[in-house]
């Protein structure tokens, strides 16, 4: 069991050191912003296809977490920071976390969208009520499956992998929070 723990938090620091590199915190040069991370993330979902691009128009509003990381050796976690825009214009902040159970390995960066389809579900999510999980159908964004996207339980997960190997089958629940951006 020790050596289960020690190989889980190796994987997870391997993960958060990839995760830094992808978001660039271990450039030199140059550091992006939030802000900056966010917006690459949806214009590269926007140029991946109209119906992608559609979702922009149809949702209330959107979280975007542009840099998750996700490791897992038998139990695995994935952790990330986004931020909420309602109808483009930020909102907030927000944390996701995860925790999974069951057969995995590996690990992997990715970003990831959540569309709100109405202003209940956006409440609900600011409120921390939201969680997303076994139910919850994500749609890995590309040209390919763009047609097939609809609203679930009023929410679309996109998601855009960015690196890493994972193999898993697992029952897992993702939980945010929420905080509310300054008002100016």
């Amino acid at each position: 069991m020790i050596i289960k723990r020690k190989l889980f938090f190796l994987f997870l620091l391997l993960c958060f050191f990839q995760q830094s590199a992808e978001a660039g915190w271990l450039k030199l040069n140059h550091r992006r912003s939030g802000e900056e991370n966010a917006q690459l993330v949806i214009k590269k979902v926007k140029d991946m296809s109209a119906e992608y691009n559609k979702l922009f128009d149809e949702a209330v509003a959107w979280a975007v977490f542009p840099s998750v990381g996700k490791a897992g050796f038998g139990l695995g976690g994935a952790a990330g920071n986004g931020r909420v825009y309602r109808k483009g214009k930020f909102i907030g902040t927000s944390t996701l976390s995860q925790i999974a159970v069951g057969f995995q390995f590996g690990g992997q960066v990715y970003s990831e969208i959540i569309f709100f389809q109405n202003d209940s579900v956006l409440e609900k999510f600011k409120q921390g009520k939201t969680e997303l999980g076994a139910n919850a159908s994500a749609v890995i964004a590309n040209a390919g499956v763009a047609g097939s996207v609809g609203f679930k339980d009023g929410t679309i997960v996109l998601i855009v992998p960015k690196g890493g190997l994972m193999y898993e089958a697992t029952v897992s629940g993702q939980k945010f929070t929420y905080k509310a951006a300054k008002s100016k």
